[in-house]
């Protein structure tokens, strides 16, 4: 048999093609329905709910872990975390925290997951390397609702449902060392990505704060919808995203001027928002509406609305 050899440049694109990145698939977003007991997956590419992990129980909190293996969710039934392998797309693991966990949050550096515990006033810090509740922190502010890194990690800014103020931990200390006053009811919080700013949205008076980082007092108050909520800042620091719960709305905050620039009509009680990783488009889940909005970030209108469980709580995207 006769071997015919291959011309020179198409061996090197062959052996070109063996060093090529494969191209990454559209980042999925991930939707804790509270009622329903599961977790639906959406493919931002094609806006369509592609698998759904059953918990049980009632999923609220939800991250991702760093390497986008694990996701770890909130049971507010269960006094716990669920950790999931989404891989198997099966529960890995659950982790006690106390009674009626909700907010939960992923440390910059991977490190911890932090979740807001309600009845007992604390935010349990998990390690993630050990899998393991490792120690808790008392709150200034009753029922705890939300807490978030900076984006350097230095600081945990937590929300509580009976307050009018925001506790502002020091991660290195572990200590809990100021509380700025805000509004009635703090629920929502999101810091921008130099990590300057932090805005917290106010649900009585439906009033987002915005608090300077530096000297962590607020400098600017923006009127935004009826029960403001969910809080997402866009990935490039410009625009600053707010659900307005009894609107059924999402208000668009232009950070440079520190005014709104859009208010878009999403489905009913609109709670947790992410904006995706390339800034292009926001997800919202829509509390009572059993379904999730997206909006194109700069048009300022909803493209699409899928269907997903009962009563869907918030969102993560990786």
């Amino acid at each position: 048999m006769k071997i015919t050899a291959l011309p020179y440049y198409t061996l090197l694109l062959i052996i070109a093609g063996l060093f090529i990145t494969p191209v990454h698939a559209a980042p999925f977003a991930y939707i804790p329905n509270e009622k329903s007991g599961s977790i639906s997956i959406i493919d931002t590419s094609t806006q369509k709910v592609v698998d759904t992990i059953t918990t049980g129980g009632a999923p609220r909190g939800i991250v991702v872990s760093q390497d986008g293996k694990l996701l770890y969710v909130s049971d507010r039934s269960a006094n716990g975390l669920v950790v999931i392998d989404l891989a198997s797309q099966k529960i890995a693991m659950r982790i006690p925290l106390g009674e009626s966990p909700e907010g939960v949050s992923i440390s910059p550096d991977g490190r911890w997951v932090v979740a807001a515990i309600e009845l007992t006033n604390r935010v349990a810090f998990i390690d993630t390397a050990a899998q393991r509740l490792d120690f808790s922190i008392k709150t200034a502010g009753k029922n705890p609702e939300h807490a978030e890194f900076s984006p350097d990690g230095r600081w945990l800014l937590v929300s509580a449902e009976e307050a009018d103020s925001v506790d502002v931990i020091d991660v290195a200390t572990r200590q809990q060392i100021k509380s700025i006053t805000v509004g009635a009811r703090p629920r929502g919080i999101g810091f921008l990505p130099n990590g300057s700013q932090a805005y917290v949205a106010c649900e009585l008076p439906g009033v987002v704060y915005v608090i300077d980082m530096a000297t962590q007092a607020v400098v600017k108050t923006i009127k935004a919808g009826n029960f403001a909520n969910g809080v997402a800042a866009a990935p490039n620091g410009k625009q600053v995203f707010i659900s307005n719960g009894r609107d059924a709305s999402v208000s668009a905050i232009d950070v440079a001027s520190q005014q709104i620039t859009a208010t878009i009509p999403v489905g009913n009680r609109p709670w947790g928002l992410a904006v995706t990783p390339d800034g292009s488009r926001v997800y919202v889940a829509n509390g009572r509406s059993n379904s999730v909005s997206v909006i194109h970030a700069e048009t300022h209108q909803t493209v699409v609305t899928i269907p997903v469980g009962e009563a869907p709580w918030g969102v993560v995207i990786h």
